[in-house]
């Protein structure tokens, strides 16, 4: 089975904390360089607050991570193989948003990530996420309308789409059906 949202979030309220902790920042610090509220940063390393996917957006884009690098190393996971009953799964409590670390941590410069956006959901991530990143959307199931600042991309099944320059953007599902879709990462090397 998948590792539970509920043992995700205190290991993910401690590695926000190790991250920053080990760059030498104070909570002003990481508030500065990320654009999340001190109080905010505070409340999530507490475990009072679960942190939504844009929060992490910019928490991950701060540190210089991707999100799934993050979230895999809140799981603590180093092995090459990572099972299906295995992947670290996290669940943004504001939208209902899953998503699932297929790739094993530290399995260098590609990560991949399925998604699944409910049916009327929006995610949206500031392009400070995307800075040290290339990204492709695959289409899995349904449809997608992914919006890359003033573009609008309408994704369906079997559709791949590489993102252009960082900037904000939103991942939209206007359908009455959950759309899931992979995003596979490359880091700049």
């Amino acid at each position: 089975m998948s590792t539970n949202v509920n043992e995700v979030e205190p290991r993910l309220a401690n590695r926000i904390k190790t991250e920053r902790e080990a760059r030498g920042w104070s909570l002003d610090d990481l508030a500065a360089r990320s654009g999340v509220s001190k109080a905010m940063i505070s409340k999530v390393e507490r475990g009072e607050s679960s942190p939504t996917a844009a929060l992490l957006g910019r928490l991950s884009g701060a540190f210089g991570l991707t999100l799934s690098t993050l979230l895999a190393r809140a799981e603590g996971a180093t092995s090459r193989l990572v099972r299906a009953n295995a992947q670290a799964v996290w669940r943004d409590p504001a939208t209902g948003y899953r998503r699932t670390a297929v790739s094993p941590e530290g399995s260098g410069v590609i990560d991949l990530v399925r998604c699944e956006l409910p049916a009327g959901a929006s995610v949206a991530y500031p392009a400070s996420a995307f800075t040290f990143i290339h990204q492709q959307i695959w289409m899995l199931k349904g449809k997608l309308h992914f919006i890359e600042g003033t573009e609008i991309h309408e994704l369906r099944s079997g559709d791949c789409l590489q993102l252009g320059s960082p900037i904000d953007c939103r991942f939209e599902n206007r359908q009455r059906m959950e759309c899931i879709y992979l995003v596979i990462v490359a880091r700049h090397q």
